[in-house]
């Protein structure tokens, strides 16, 4: 199984005051000890800055220099690859989005689904429902009870 991570499993595991917190750093450090390759992509990891470091957002945001920092040390592990558009892409984006028409929030989770079909990821593991919109990937989310005894 390929896998990657939304932005929100990152969030969550950087949320000090969220009570998803614990086990979305448990998730992380599972994904990414090994020995399977976890996939992480721009969107996402850019994503995380982008709602991490917001007022608005989190009641104690982090600082942009936090956030980078903890996207140096994620993206610096052993068995993490940071993958991006490839060749085609567009035409990828758009088979993505056949049935959905994505717009709004969506068209975030097509580029995220269009990207791991480039990749050959088949697994997201994310708190975002929309993700089950999208045909030909398995979506997981790692606070339901069907993984409170482990993410394996």
């Amino acid at each position: 199984m390929t896998s990657t991570l939304d932005a929100n499993i990152l969030v969550f595991a950087a949320d000090q005051s969220s009570s998803r917190q614990d086990r979305a750093r448990r998730l992380l450090d599972w994904a990414t000890k090994g020995p399977q390759v976890v996939h992480f992509f721009w969107p996402a990891l850019l994503g995380f800055i982008r709602i991490a470091t917001h007022p608005s957002v989190l009641s104690r945001p982090l600082s942009p220099e936090t956030a980078e920092g903890a996207v140096e040390r994620l993206v610096r592990r052993p068995h993490v690859r940071v993958d991006s558009e490839m060749d085609e892409f567009w035409d990828a984006y758009r088979r993505a989005g056949d049935g959905v028409s994505p717009r709004g929030n969506l068209v975030s989770d097509a580029h995220l689904v269009a990207l791991m079909h480039q990749h050959g990821v088949t697994t997201i593991w994310t708190h975002d429902r929309d993700f089950r919109k999208f045909e030909g990937i398995t979506v997981k989310d790692p606070f339901s009870a069907r993984y409170s005894a482990g993410f394996g």
